[in-house]
């Protein structure tokens, strides 16, 4: 599966934004997604997971409430959508595919995407 993030871009707090990542590959259904970040001079965290029918997600607690992360397999797309950005969400985003929720969640993952970067601006 090769993965590619976009809808990155420079945004001023408050605002809102929609990252996209789109699968190459026939399998994408098969597996579980997820969105990572990592700001500079930070290590890459986990925002969020999505189970292979959408009908499960799971959020690090840091990201609840303004994180939403959702799935179209028709399209072999995942979307994170973010709302009332702020300074600290600037970060360059990935998307990531793993095979259990928990395992994508520990990094435990099977294709990373390259990244697109979200700049918030206060």
């Amino acid at each position: 599966v090769q993965l590619q993030a976009s809808g990155g871009g420079s945004v001023q707090a408050g605002g809102s934004l929609s990252l996209s990542c789109q699968a190459s590959g026939r399998t994408f259904r098969s597996y579980v997604m997820g969105w990572f970040r990592q700001a500079p001079g930070k290590e890459r965290e986990f925002v969020a997971g999505i189970a292979w029918l959408g009908d499960s997600s799971k959020y690090a607690d840091s990201m609840k409430g303004r994180f939403t992360i959702s799935r179209d397999n028709a399209k072999d797309t995942v979307y994170l959508h973010i709302r009332k950005l702020k300074p600290e969400d600037t970060a360059v985003y990935y998307c990531a595919a793993g095979t259990s929720i928990w395992e994508v969640r520990n990094g435990e993952i099977n294709y990373w995407g390259k990244g697109t970067q979200v700049t918030v601006s206060s």
